[in-house]
């Protein structure tokens, strides 16, 4: 019986001291420039000589992504050779300065504005480099057989590794760029290395072919 008391004489300082606390408080979410003490992020993206004429062609394709969906401010430094981009008080997410320096780095390694622009529609997508001689050491005309290994005819081989991982090419010299995502990275990534160890085109579609059927398979 005296148990039975305590219990209720509990349940009912409980439920006073629970109607005694104050309401729980509601904080409006923190704004960009709230979150970096009110200051301006900056990231700088340097431009390379041989994308100076393309940047110029494709400023208003890279602009207007940038300033008006991602709300960030862009602008090209002609002195330092540098395009600069910086938050704005309404700049919906840190992240979006992030995403629009990948989106302007990639464009400067020599991919096209509507496979970069991807880079800010989509969170899993990444860019990777790397050059002919981390694979295998070639010189002369080895390493001229080698790139003509990766293009192939006319680009044959290049746009079938595309279409087949999903993923975009850059062949600039001996270095290599990848976009996409990271499992279709690594199968073209694959691929494009048994093509500079040697391997003919006809053995590596085939591999290519297998290994894309056990992915669409997974996914």
């Amino acid at each position: 019986m005296q148990s039975v008391e305590l219990s209720t004489s509990m349940e009912v300082e409980t439920a006073g001291t629970a109607a005694s606390l104050p309401p729980k408080p509601q904080f409006e979410p923190l704004k960009p420039h709230e979150m970096s003490d009110r200051r301006v992020q900056f990231r700088k993206v340097s431009v390379p000589p041989h994308r100076y004429s393309p940047l110029k062609k494709a400023w208003m394709e890279i602009y207007m992504p940038v300033y008006e969906q991602m709300k960030i401010d862009i602008r090209m430094n002609l002195k330092a050779r540098k395009v600069e981009l910086k938050t704005r008080s309404d700049t919906p997410d840190v992240g979006n300065l992030q995403k629009c320096a990948d989106f302007v780095h990639a464009f400067m390694l020599g991919f096209d504005v509507v496979d970069a622009v991807a880079l800010l529609r989509l969170d899993e997508l990444y860019v990777e480099s790397f050059e002919i001689k981390d694979v295998k050491t070639l010189r002369g005309e080895h390493l001229s057989r080698a790139i003509g290994r990766l293009s192939g005819k006319g680009g044959k081989t290049k746009f079938a590794i595309e279409n087949a991982t999903k993923t975009r090419i850059v062949i600039a010299d001996t270095k290599i760029h990848i976009l996409g995502s990271f499992a279709n990275i690594k199968v073209a990534r694959d691929s494009l290395c048994s093509l500079i160890l040697g391997s003919p085109a006809g053995k590596v579609y085939s591999k290519l072919r297998a290994v894309t059927a056990r992915l669409a398979e997974r996914f």
